[in-house]
């Protein structure tokens, strides 16, 4: 069974979120998980001047996607940080990439799940993942979320991320805060929940 993870990171937060739901995903016997990172779209000039440029050097050994390889997937979970309460360019310009897969209907069944980032704790983390859903379900995906079976869900010791929805993570203002412990093993929960589901459905049991 075979396992996409495909984000998009600027400052680096969702490498690590991405990173933890691949480790969660790979505790799942037979999952063959792959890491893989969406075009950037921001000039190297401005990434630069904007920090971005040293923090993306970390997970510049992480491939680059091509729409179509996500046809070879039996589940795919996207990561995206929140612009405004949506998902990022870089990731809308990556899915509105996939016409042809949607007119063939290759991910019709598929598994597909969503985790994101936000600057502050009301800065959209819900609306980012839901709008998300919308193109998941126009290609047919079956869409897993993180059920209250997680119970770092409900915990309320610290300000933190983490939604039914999908795995979160806050990332400040300034981008300095970097995803917590709890952020990091509510999403190692969901890339094994994703593919404890996603072999029930390949095996037909």
């Amino acid at each position: 069974m075979k396992i996409q993870v495909v984000f998009y990171s600027m400052h680096g937060h969702l490498y690590r979120m991405a990173e933890a739901v691949a480790e969660g995903a790979r505790r799942v016997e037979g999952a063959d998980v792959a890491l893989f990172q969406v075009p950037e779209l921001v000039p190297e000039e401005a990434l630069e001047e904007s920090g971005a440029k040293a923090a993306r050097a970390a997970f510049a050994h992480v491939p680059v996607m091509e729409p179509g390889r996500l046809a070879e997937a039996d589940a795919i979970l996207f990561g995206t940080p929140t612009r405004f309460g949506n998902m990022c360019a870089q990731m809308r310009n990556f899915l509105d990439r996939t016409t042809r897969l949607w007119l063939s209907g290759a991910l019709v069944g598929k598994v597909g799940s969503v985790f994101a980032s936000t600057a502050s704790q009301h800065g959209g983390q819900e609306t980012t993942i839901t709008s998300f859903h919308t193109t998941l379900l126009h290609h047919g995906m079956i869409i897993v979320g993180v059920p209250y079976s997680e119970q770092r869900l409900v915990q309320m010791d610290e300000i933190g991320g983490g939604t039914p929805y999908g795995a979160t993570t806050l990332a400040g203002a300034d981008g300095s805060r970097q995803p917590s412990a709890i952020e990091l093993e509510i999403a190692r929960f969901q890339g094994r929940h994703v593919a404890e589901i996603t072999r029930r459905l390949v095996s037909g049991g």
